[in-house]
């Protein structure tokens, strides 16, 4: 659902980006300053309840913030879309991600830091819809990374939580709030609008800026290194710590912070990481639009000291394709005092490339084909399948959880593969005659071609299975994710993208094994869909970041040493799907009816789904 729940019509919309700023905050901390974060929230149109959207990142010590993550919202000018900003002083870096509003449950508990979330009925999910959500983030196959939102949530909804390496806990202090309309913002002046923020009582809270842009469609995305030369020394005891900060220009003269790079401490020469920016927040589609960038020295009470600025364009960004461009910083306060004053050293953009960002259905039309298989879990823990009580029970009524599962998310990726012949397979069962256990065995008892033809010839195999197998365990996860990755190798070409969906209802008992698994398949045209059933709670574990360069902390990398081929640090999601039923086990969440979730989606016990799919060109999920 799109924000304030257009998206129920069909009615065009128009992307708008808000960037937030903040001037004269209070200060809350006492031996330095407040370090904001903003939180945006939306109001339903038809429930008039406030839900979060996204939140920008922490910046440490300072009254004055410039957030460089934006909000993307769709912008409906026939309706108002009331926005509501507020404002928290973040102590310590211990769990962020933690609700700061009264309708989140204080108990939620993870032992990652939640690098973001996303509600989505289900059936928007595995539909691939490519509207965006009400929080405003694409459910596309090329997820970005996600802003956190609020999991007070409905039955039937998935959250997806993208996870980081460390632990954090939770201190926030609220700094305001600010009420407008989106219209408000767009109607000001040069599209910007300056409001006071109000709620701590006796207090002047500051201001907020806000400012609004229409993006365009460039999906282009630039990947740049820079360098710096004799850079002029800020620090007494040292030389500097420098970064730089690039700013896109507005029409009414003013620039807009669009990226910040990485410090690099105690150098006048440093060399920045790669980093990779879309066009669009670079430039917004016009190559000839100023870019400021502005150099600093970084300073840990976050009194930054200016170093120089210089600006150039996207296009002349773009030729150094070809050759280094050499830039000159200049300190405009330096070069009025000083007659002989030259300069505070120079800047090299060393490398520059451009990459197009494809979606879903740019690959389908381009003749991708989605290559389905099915994993399900045959270990004991799931019940006697004769007994009612059992996961696996063959009700003459109504689909076990594990059918109902294979039901909603098979049916909807079935569509996008064209020959309809999905390999499944079993794991943790023990086989006739003589009993060996297996954890990678084809339902259909055909070793050569596990195929099934279609989501009802999987539900038939999986049906003759519990009739002949005897449920036994563990629950090991690493064989059928190497089978599946060893196909996926095969391809090269961006023909076929394969994906695993596996079905268990417990805890997986070769977790390194499967870790390694996942970290040797990150760089293949391949995605992993893991659904818990039943009514366990599945524990949440820490999970390391499966991507980044080597030696990095908390970086898992393969038996090569290699991480995950570029892929974004969200490598591993996990996903909630939880129903109102008399039987399921308490949830962190407290689910409200929904009337809108499919009834091929009402399936009992479902609680947990993870999605291992880190940012492959074509992502599921």
């Amino acid at each position: 659902m799109s924000l304030g729940g257009a998206s129920e019509r069909s009615v065009p919309a128009t992307k708008i980006e808000i960037t937030v700023s903040c001037r004269n905050l209070l200060d809350l901390d006492t031996f330095s300053k407040s370090d904001p974060m903003v939180v945006l929230y939306t109001q339903s149109r038809a429930s008039q309840e406030w839900r979060e959207f996204g939140r920008t990142e922490v910046i440490d010590n300072t009254l004055n913030p410039d957030f460089v993550r934006k909000f993307v919202l769709d912008y409906f000018f026939e309706e108002k879309q009331n926005l509501r900003f507020d404002v928290y002083n973040v102590d310590s870096k211990t769990n962020i991600s933690k609700p700061v509003s009264k309708h989140f449950l204080e108990g939620w508990r993870s032992a990652q830091e939640v690098l973001g979330c996303v509600k989505r009925p289900l059936e928007l999910l595995v539909t691939l819809d490519q509207t965006p959500s009400s929080s405003g983030l694409q459910p596309t196959l090329l997820l970005p990374l996600l802003l956190p939102e609020c999991p007070a949530c409905a039955p039937h909804s998935l959250f997806l939580f993208l996870l980081g390496c460390h632990c954090w806990d939770l201190q926030k202090d609220f700094l305001g709030q600010a009420f407008l309309a989106l219209g408000e913002v767009i109607g000001g002046q040069g599209s910007r609008v300056e409001r006071t923020l109000t709620g701590v009582p006796g207090k002047k809270c500051g201001t907020i800026l806000l400012t609004a842009e229409e993006l365009s469609n460039c999906r282009d995305i630039a990947t740049m290194q820079l360098c710096a030369n004799k850079l002029d020394k800020k620090d007494f005891f040292g030389k500097s710590d420098p970064f730089l900060v690039f700013y896109r220009s507005n029409e009414d003269g003013t620039f807009t912070i669009c990226h910040k790079t990485e410090v690099v401490k105690n150098t006048l020469n440093p060399v920045w990481q790669p980093f990779s920016i879309p066009v669009r927040a670079l430039c917004n589609g016009d190559y000839d639009r100023t870019v400021k960038i502005d150099v600093y020295d970084w300073d840990r009470d976050g009194s930054h000291d200016f170093i120089g600025e210089f600006t150039t364009s996207y296009r002349e960004l773009s030729k150094a394709q070809n050759q280094f461009t050499v830039y000159e910083v200049l300190n405009p306060r330096k070069k009025c005092k000083k007659k002989k004053y030259v300069n505070s050293g120079t800047v090299t953009l060393l490398s520059f490339s451009v990459d197009s960002e494809f979606t879903f259905v740019d690959y389908i039309k381009g003749g991708t084909q989605l290559n389905f298989t099915v994993a399900i879990d045959f270990t004991a823990s799931n019940g006697n399948p004769l007994q009612p009580t059992s996961l696996h029970y063959m009700s003459p009524y109504q689909l076990s959880a594990y059918a109902m599962a294979l039901k909603a998310v098979g049916e909807i990726i079935q569509d996008y593969d064209s020959d309809k012949l999905f390999p499944a397979y079993g794991f943790g069962a023990k086989l006739p005659p003589e009993g060996r256990i297996s954890h990678q065995f084809p339902l259909n008892n055909n070793d050569e071609d596990p195929n099934c033809a279609g989501i009802e010839g999987v539900l038939e195999s999986y049906f003759q299975s519990l009739r002949t197998v005897q449920l036994y365990g563990p629950t090991y996860f690493a064989p059928v994710i190497n089978q599946v990755a060893r196909a996926a190798a095969k391809i090269s070409d961006g023909s076929q993208y394969y994906v695993l969906l596996i079905i268990t209802d417990g805890v997986i008992s070769d977790m390194t094994q499967t870790k390694e698994a996942i970290v040797s398949a990150s760089s293949l045209p391949m995605s992993i869909i893991i659904v818990g059933v039943g009514p366990a709670m599945f524990e949440v574990r820490p999970i390391p970041r499966l991507c980044g360069p080597v030696g990095e902390p908390g970086v898992e990398h393969g038996p090569t040493g290699q991480g995950c081929a570029g892929r974004d640090p969200g490598a591993v999601a996990v996903l909630y799907a939880y129903q109102r039923h008399p039987a399921s086990a308490p949830t962190p969440c407290q689910p409200q009816p929904d009337s809108s979730s499919r009834a091929a989606l009402r399936i009992p016990h479902i609680q947990c789904l993870t999605v291992c799919s880190p940012a492959h060109p074509l992502l599921l999920l």
